[in-house]
């Protein structure tokens, strides 16, 4: 009896094929592509999605041993594309999070206060940033919203199916969709935090020109951090459902049905 090995290099390019878009995809989105999850472990999770949904997408692929190099090339290239898009479009409404938590460090005096973000590969922010970030992804684990994360992996060879060219015209205007949708996002969230920072300080302003001798900054300083922090506690699960609807209507953009 004869093994017959002839088909292992279509199937190794079918593989790397699937491997480009579900990778790139994993690398990028919320929850699952979080830089505190080690490399080890996402790379891990990506290798056996990628077995998982081999026998149905693999049909998809219209190529074959006779495919000419550059053409192979030129659909990994597009494999890793879409899947950028699709995690980088995924990705950035968490930045809504970030953006939410600037705008209430600021407004509540507590915009000296800094730490590493883990939800942004470390990097310095707002505290209060950080710690909507990971009361964020908390929130997304906890209610089972990131299995529409893998839902939008598998359906993702609907929406761009590997046989056709990138809608490059789509992604830019979905792309100048979701970062104005941010910042729109981001201020909704924030807004009584807002509200309450132009009336506390047109309040202090008032008190300051009935009193001068009054030492307005020293009184308003604790005074408008304590009132913050307790309206962030009376407001925050208000804030994480806005944030957990918003979050599943930019990931629901990328599931059929």
């Amino acid at each position: 009896m004869t093994l017959e090995l002839s088909y292992l290099p279509l199937v190794a390019t079918l593989f790397m094929f699937l491997f480009a878009r579900l990778g790139t995809m994993l690398m990028l989105v919320p929850a699952l592509g979080e830089t505190a999850i080690p490399t080890r472990v996402r790379l891990t999770l990506a290798i056996l999605l990628t077995f998982v949904f081999y026998p149905i997408a693999s049909p998809l692929y219209q190529v074959d041993s006779a495919t000419p190099l550059p053409e192979l090339g030129l659909l990994f290239a597009s494999e890793m594309a879409i899947g950028g898009f699709i995690g980088l479009g995924s990705r950035l409404i968490t930045y809504a999070l970030t953006i939410a938590g600037v705008i209430f460090a600021s407004q509540s005096g507590l915009s000296f206060a800094l730490a590493g973000d883990p939800t942004n590969e470390g990097q310095q922010g707002a505290i209060v940033g950080s710690f909507l970030g990971v009361l964020g992804i908390t929130l997304v684990f906890a209610t089972d919203t990131h299995f529409l994360v893998i839902a939008a992996l598998n359906d993702s060879f609907t929406l761009f199916p590997p046989a056709d060219w990138m809608p490059v015209g789509d992604f830019a205007e979905m792309a100048t969709r979701l970062v104005s949708g941010i910042f729109a996002i981001a201020v909704q969230m924030s807004a009584p935090f807002i509200i309450v920072g132009l009336v506390f300080y047109f309040g202090l302003g008032l008190l300051n020109k009935l009193m001068p001798q009054m030492q307005i900054f020293f009184i308003s300083l604790p005074l408008n951090i304590a009132l913050g922090i307790l309206i962030l506690f009376a407001l925050l699960m208000t804030v994480m459902t806005w944030y957990l609807t918003h979050f599943q209507e930019a990931i629901g953009r990328f599931v059929v049905g």
